[in-house]
């Protein structure tokens, strides 16, 4: 090699070694008092590099949000992100790495080698490593007394997944079968457990590692140690998550004042030790802290969005309703408006509960001609000027047309609005009686009657609800709303006490992710029978045993998930799909629309084309670490 090469090769390394580390001024005195080390300590030895979106920002602020009061800490999740092995990139096309600093795969997707960050360090400073990630898979998802049941994730069929530790700073995911989206699926809100527990911090609430900690248990008042472990290092889609200030954390922000309690609001703080970067080198995130209101009533948070009170909001107010008033206020709130578009295939969806406990609805819910008869019953071009200002369209459910795997019965069976066919359709199923006020009998005796379980606080839901209600007393159904506020409605869900639930239906644009509407893959969201999921979750030792068309669908689900290749997981994906379509469990109402929201005129690097959907984790996907103040 020439002395001129090399001459060239030196001046493209020696910049790179020599990179200095920058972070945030209000870190300094901590630094100078000797309690927090340089920021090139506290760096990783290849921190992560983030390109911010505009331009390189400068620290400090508070960024302004909104929550409420109950059951809502994935509004925090959403802002602080999901910091898993992996992420999707800002546009939500390919995976790229995040904790793992690179990735292999094995011919046959069995073995996944994760590469870790070497120096990253939890925010008390410890450092983070394989043996955190062994805590997990083996200390807590395999201990029954934390996990009943791997997650679906972490296992494939009745194999859980099986982890070798490399060295320190390298892992071995190794699977019983093919799982070729594995690593997709790491990316999800859902996917981070792996890194989520601090051995060294929440190993003392295990008896593994704690002999004594049966008197911790009692001194706390827990169930047991698995409720204990929960409380003080939470878990993923709970607001213990956000409530003990101790947890070590990998996140960006780390919690000062927890949610729960009464709090009137949760605030988070930077992490000193957070192990990304932007491209000058400077240490993210760039915002000093979060701090996220404790709003209970939505029209209290739409009122504080227009009186500039609010940097960034989204969730909750982001109805079609609110546009107006929010457009009108943007100059008063210094914001502008922005509308996302919403990955969901149906803005409201009617989950018709297949194991309600009412046995004689029960036995018409499960006869297909009884779903499409209330199908044709429906008025959805009514609910679309009522509910929705005319912005949208009748639709079913299932991927939108822009999805590779569009299915078009799917999506447009039986939206016809046809009253007469709805009623002959329901005479045929026995149902010829009516009450003295219209309202159909059972040929046993008793009305038919569907309680529909709404959240109180989604307007849209509710509304939608009375517009049903009156349509369906026009062919003798008695619709009566149940609005009951967001935890109850979930606690009522899990707990089969319903029949019939409405809610947005997923999987416009993912659904090798959110199959809500077509398969029960979820403990939480299928609500077309949860004692189902429960039973698919458990194999068997808990819920109802799903009907034949459902149990053809999980084994399907169990093939996708070992497919060798691609193409094989999308063609199982499709047969999935169809078998749904055929079966119309779950009756849609119209398309969703775009999530209007509002974000603060001096606010930068926030991305205004990314994605409403769950799996970005809107707006963690366009790193909100990057965000900063002019």
């Amino acid at each position: 090699m020439s002395k001129r090469m090399l001459a060239l090769l030196a001046g493209l390394i020696l910049p790179a070694m020599a990179q200095a580390y920058t972070g945030a001024p209000v870190l300094d005195p901590l630094v100078k008092a000797g309690k927090l080390p340089p920021v090139d300590q506290r760096l990783p030895a290849k921190p992560e590099v983030i390109t911010p979106l505009q331009s390189v920002g400068k620290y400090g602020g508070t960024l302004r949000s909104a929550l409420r009061g109950n059951g809502d800490g994935n509004a925090i999740l959403r802002l602080v992100g999901n910091q898993g092995l992996v992420r999707w990139n800002t546009e939500f096309n390919k995976v790229v790495p995040n904790l793992a600093e690179s990735w292999t795969v094995n011919d046959n997707s069995t073995e996944y080698t994760f590469k870790l960050r070497a120096g990253t360090k939890w925010s008390d400073g410890v450092p983070f490593n394989a043996d955190d990630i062994l805590f997990y898979v083996q200390d807590l998802m395999g201990d029954k007394g934390f996990l009943g049941t791997p997650p679906e994730m972490y296992r494939v069929g009745d194999k859980p997944v099986v982890v070798e530790k490399i060295d320190d700073n390298t892992v071995k995911f190794r699977f019983a079968a093919p799982y070729v989206s594995f690593i997709e699926n790491l990316a999800h809100p859902t996917g981070q457990q792996a890194v989520f527990y601090a051995k060294h911090y929440c190993q003392q609430f295990h008896p593994k590692y704690n002999p004594k900690v049966a008197d911790l248990v009692k001194a706390s008042g827990a169930k047991d140690w698995g409720s204990l472990m929960r409380v003080r290092c939470g878990d993923l889609e709970i607001p213990t998550r956000w409530g003990n200030p101790e947890r070590p954390t990998l996140d960006p922000w780390v919690i000062v004042n927890p949610y729960g309690g009464g709090s009137s609001a949760v605030t988070l703080r930077r992490n000193p030790y957070f192990w990304q970067v932007d491209s000058k080198g400077q240490q993210l995130p760039y915002l000093d802290e979060l701090r996220l209101a404790v709003i209970s009533e939505i029209e209290t948070m739409v009122l504080a969005a227009i009186n500039g009170q609010l940097d960034f909001q989204f969730r909750h107010i982001g109805v079609i309703q609110n546009l107006p008033v929010l457009k009108e206020n943007a100059s008063k709130g210094n914001y502008r408006v922005l509308e996302l578009e919403d990955i969901s295939s149906n803005a409201a969806g009617l989950y018709l509960n297949q194991s309600t406990r009412n046995e004689k609805l029960r036995a018409l819910i499960r006869n297909k001609d009884f779903r499409i008869a209330l199908s044709h019953a429906t008025d959805r071009k009514d609910i679309a000027e009522v509910v929705y200002l005319g912005q949208t369209q009748p639709w079913q459910i299932g991927p939108k047309k822009q999805n590779r795997f569009y299915n078009e019965q799917l999506a447009t069976q039986y939206l016809k609005y046809d009253p007469a066919l709805a009623n002959t359709m329901l005479d045929k199923l026995g149902l010829t009686k009516r009450d003295a006020d219209g309202y159909r009998l059972y040929p046993s005796g008793g009305r038919v009657s569907i309680a529909g379980l709404v959240q109180i606080s989604s307007g849209n839901y509710v509304d939608t609800m009375e517009v049903l209600r009156r349509q369906w007393s026009k062919v003798g159904v008695e619709l009566v709303i149940q609005g009951v506020e967001r935890s109850l409605f979930y606690d009522r869900s899990n707990t089969n006490d319903y029949e019939m639930a409405i809610f947005v239906v997923g999987g416009g644009l993912d659904p090798q992710f959110d199959k809500t509407g077509v398969f029960v893959w979820s403990g939480v969201e299928s609500r077309q029978s949860l004692q189902w999921a429960k039973w698919a979750m458990t194999d068997g030792k808990q819920g109802e045993e799903p009907s034949a068309s459902m149990k053809k669908r999980l084994e399907l689900h169990e093939q996708w998930k070992v497919a060798k290749n691609q193409a094989e997981a999308d063609a199982l994906l499709r047969q999935i799909l169809q078998i749904a379509a055929d079966e119309f469990e779950v009756i849609g109402t119209v398309a969703t629309l775009k999530v209007p929201g509002i974000v603060s005129k001096r606010l930068v690097n926030v991305y205004d084309k990314m994605p409403w959907a769950w799996p970005y984790a809107t707006p963690a996907g366009g790193l909100p670490q990057s965000w900063y103040y002019r």
